[in-house]
């Protein structure tokens, strides 16, 4: 009896080797001066779980090690995912980061494993950089609240980041003491509130105040516009006015000139008229 032929093997595919482009998945660039490593490092090792490569970052506890790969076949997935996670990693930091931790042969967890240390050697400088940054932002500098309270809720993830967390009421208070004299109503509103609001309920106050006064600002041009134009007199009297006064005078001097012209030429006529007759008179009677 003839043996029954064998199924071949289906070719063995992990979710790792789906991904095109990690920085669709990874949008933070890691950068020395930025201090984004932790939002970094949460975004990867989520990536990371979801496509079933977050023990090539991080082993797993005792007792949950992956098995160690045995085919050839095995191997070599194996390797394949090693450099697919290495290349997440150096493509998703700055150029001076990568020239800091690449090495030959170097596996994911070892460049995992660099970035590490050299985020959490440089905590206590970067937190005393960050706090001081932290405590000078004000609304003045930034063109709406929005952009404003991003800034300060940034900041405040970078201290986290660095070992230095700031608390919910000190981000509010923070944001309060950096407002602007248009803002110092709602300002007080918030500070004075029991318990403070949570910092994004504080930030949308802050918005519906920029757009109310944005609006009243709008409202109050419009009806300045309205009250000049309401001001001022109507083109077609000044016109009609002016026309009329042209043609009286116009008038006016014609006649005038007409009265004066016949005036003298006739004047002129019979004066000369006269001396001709006295002359002609004096030669008969001589």
């Amino acid at each position: 009896m003839a043996d029954a032929p064998t199924t071949p093997a289906k070719p063995t595919f992990h979710p790792a080797l789906a991904v095109s482009n990690i920085k669709n998945h990874i949008s933070v660039t890691l950068e020395m001066e930025n201090s984004q490593y932790g939002t970094w490092a949460e975004l990867f090792k989520i990536h990371a779980r979801s496509h079933k490569v977050l023990h090539h970052i991080i082993p797993p506890p005792k007792g949950k090690e992956k098995p160690a790969p045995k085919t050839d076949e095995e191997v070599e997935l194996w390797t394949t995912i090693v450099a697919t996670v290495l290349q997440w990693i150096y493509s998703t930091i700055s150029n001076d980061l990568l020239n800091t931790i690449i090495e030959p042969d170097a596996t994911a967890t070892d460049a995992w494993d660099r970035l590490r240390d050299i985020f959490q050697d440089h905590q206590t400088s970067r937190a005393v950089t960050l706090e001081q940054e932290f405590t000078t932002t004000r609304m003045e500098d930034f063109p709406n609240a929005s952009a404003y309270c991003q800034r300060l809720k940034i900041l405040a993830d970078q201290l986290k980041n660095v070992g230095a967390p700031v608390a919910n009421s000190r981000l509010v208070l923070q944001l309060v003491s950096g407002l602007t004299e248009a803002y110092k109503g709602v300002g007080t509103q918030i500070r004075h509130a029991k318990p403070l609001p949570p910092f994004s309920e504080a930030r949308c106050f802050l918005i519906l105040e920029e757009r109310e006064l944005a609006a009243m600002v709008s409202h109050g041009s419009g009806s300045a516009m309205v009250a000049s134009v309401d001001d001022a007199p109507l083109p077609s009297d000044n016109t009609s006015s002016r026309r009329g006064k042209s043609k009286n005078s116009g008038g006016q001097n014609s006649g005038t000139g007409r009265k004066g012209g016949s005036g003298r030429g006739s004047g002129s006529g019979k004066t000369t008229g006269g001396r001709g007759n006295s002359a002609r008179s004096s030669g008969g009677q001589q």
